[in-house]
């Protein structure tokens, strides 16, 4: 890096020293500039696929999994906002995402209206303002360093997309770059809390840790983005307390741990999981967010009284509140604090029933959930991160059990269809670890078809791949069936045609066989799991027509 350079060298270098290895895009005509300094002679590989909504989620993949920055590089207007819906995700679920946008020049711009503006060249920044932490256009040469510099801290330090828009005119512009950031070394200081604020903290709830007798402790995803997990799990085994995570932590904490009881959805878990929330006299909520889906769409079960709840830099012990405080530090401080081990004996509960195995027996989900579960654990130490899409596997999911090592991915507040299958593939490339994608056939057919790529970037997912012939999870409540019907494709089929290996599933020996048969396999697999169309996962079911009813009430 140097004190004077090209902006579009800049920017390569930069991100090179910010550790970004690859950026996943599409090229147009107003990015084209861009995208010529990108490329493997640079150190930037770009990652390209069919559709900007594929390259989004996929870049949510790489970020969300390897907890680095990902780049999404797309044209102005229809590129980008094509990209939103898959931005939008990421600020809600904290990914950290850099947005490049190509852009038209100022001279043509004040000609006329340029392709693929919609209201005034603003416009595009103006709507990405709404789904980022910071939305610029990059049109002051003085201060094009310093705002990429502070763009990418933001991202960083808040765990939420950024946007910056390169006008094509711009990106040969000669910018002056300060010192501070030729002398960067890519890596920004951590948040830290207030010491005083930290101690009070953990030293009343070190008290009321000691006090209780029925402790329970519930893991958020900001225990993921904040690094705390292995504090989370090391508090855990201190106090030998039962553990359970919720819709958008699963994984936080390892499945297989003999602490763990499982996922903990509002009035949808597992009875044994409810009853123990209930009769907790502490509940220690850890890095958790207030969503519908994280709260199984009903009130907090936690009374307040008998609670810890630390997110965002706050921390709540009972009607207590203390600010500044980082929850990583908080968690770690606890960990060294004297607390009392408990003695309970902890199960792991989830919702699926044990049935006999008999070869012909035809496919159900929960067959299908127990064949996946059985052939994780036989995997072990060989194992996969799991991607569920949203619909009925966003909640089928929650009873799969991924051994350690392995992580999963769903997204479990903003729920997008769409997102698995190329949010996988950006994992894999950023991970290196082999994939399996839990996906019904209607959100298969918004973006699956970018798993033709896989070949050409040896990728090899599993896509365990529900065919229930349309919308499932919304069948128990709506009355006209035929809009949730949807074409019949033969994924079999187009799985080989497409370069990679497909099976067909109709039984549960089917599921078990072709299970072992992809693990096997170096090429990407579609396992085209044939059910009927009213069979869906238990909390699918219970959560929907929840919902419906909540519908119903609101609309008299």
């Amino acid at each position: 890096m140097k004190s004077r350079m090209k902006l579009g060298d800049f920017l390569v270098a930069y991100l090179r020293r910010a550790g970004v290895e690859h950026v996943f895009g599409l090229p147009g005509d107003l990015v084209l500039g861009l995208f010529h300094r990108f490329g493997r002679t640079r150190g930037l590989e770009i990652v390209t696929f069919s559709h900007e909504p594929a390259v989004g989620f996929a870049a949510d993949g790489y970020a969300r999994s390897t907890r680095r920055l990902g780049v999404v590089c797309v044209t102005y207007g229809a590129g980008g906002h094509n990209v939103v819906n898959a931005v939008a995700g990421a600020y809600a679920e904290q990914v950290p995402l850099l947005v490049l946008s190509g852009g038209p020049g100022e001279a043509e711009s004040k000609v006329a209206a340029v392709h693929h503006q919609v209201k005034d060249v603003a416009a595009q920044c103006r709507i990405f303002s709404e789904v980022t932490c910071t939305a610029k256009i990059l049109d002051e040469p003085k201060l094009v360093a310093e705002e990429i510099h502070e763009t990418v801290r933001m991202i960083l330090s808040e765990h939420r997309p950024g946007y910056l828009e390169i006008h094509r005119d711009i990106v040969d512009r000669v910018i002056q770059v300060p010192k501070h950031i030729v002398e960067w070394a890519g890596t920004f200081p951590r948040p830290t809390s207030d010491s005083r604020k930290l101690a009070e903290a953990v030293s009343d709830t070190a008290e009321r840790i000691r006090a209780a007798k029925k402790p329970i402790l519930i893991g958020g995803v900001e225990l993921f983005r904040e690094r705390a997990e292995k504090d989370f799990q090391k508090l855990a085994e201190k106090l030998a307390a039962p553990v359970v995570t919720t819709v958008l932590a699963k994984g936080v904490f390892p499945m297989d741990h003999p602490l763990h009881m499982g996922i903990h959805v509002g009035p949808f878990s597992a009875g044994a999981i409810q009853e123990r929330v209930r009769e907790a006299d502490l509940v220690l909520s850890l890095g958790n967010q207030l969503t519908d889906l994280n709260l199984g769409g009903s009130k907090p079960q936690v009374r307040r009284k008998y609670s810890v709840w630390a997110v965002g830099q706050r921390v709540n012990v009972s009607f207590h509140t203390y600010t500044d405080v980082i929850l990583k530090d908080f968690v770690s401080k606890l960990t060294k604090e004297k607390l009392p081990k408990h003695r309970e004996k902890i199960q792991y509960y989830d919702n699926l029933r044990q049935t006999p195995f008999k070869k012909k027996t035809p496919l159900s989900i929960n067959d299908m959930l127990v064949e996946l579960n059985d052939f994780l654990a036989g995997v072990r130490g060989r194992g996969y991160d799991v991607f569920a899409e949203s619909g009925d596997m966003l909640f089928g999911g929650l009873e799969v059990r991924v051994p350690k090592g392995g992580l999963y991915f769903a997204q479990g507040y903003y729920a997008s269809m769409g997102f698995a299958v190329p949010a996988a593939m950006g994992a894999e490339i950023g991970r290196g670890r082999r994939p399996i994608v839990l996906c019904g056939d209607g959100g298969f057919q918004m973006t699956g078809p970018e798993i033709s790529h896989c070949p050409g970037r040896g990728l090899s997912p599993i896509i365990v791949l529900v065919n229930n012939g349309g919308w499932g999870i919304f069948r128990p409540v709506t009355a006209r069936k035929e809009l949730l019907e949807i074409p019949n494709w033969p994924y079999a089929e187009m799985a080989r045609g497409w370069g990679g290996v497909g099976f067909t599933v109709e039984t549960r020996h089917e599921m078990r066989e072709a299970l072992r048969a992809a693990h096997a396999i170096k090429d990407f697999v579609i396992l085209e799991c044939r059910l009927p169309p009213n069979d869906i996962s238990p909390v699918s079911r219970r959560y929907i027509q929840a919902s419906a009813r909540k519908a119903r009430a609101a609309a008299t």
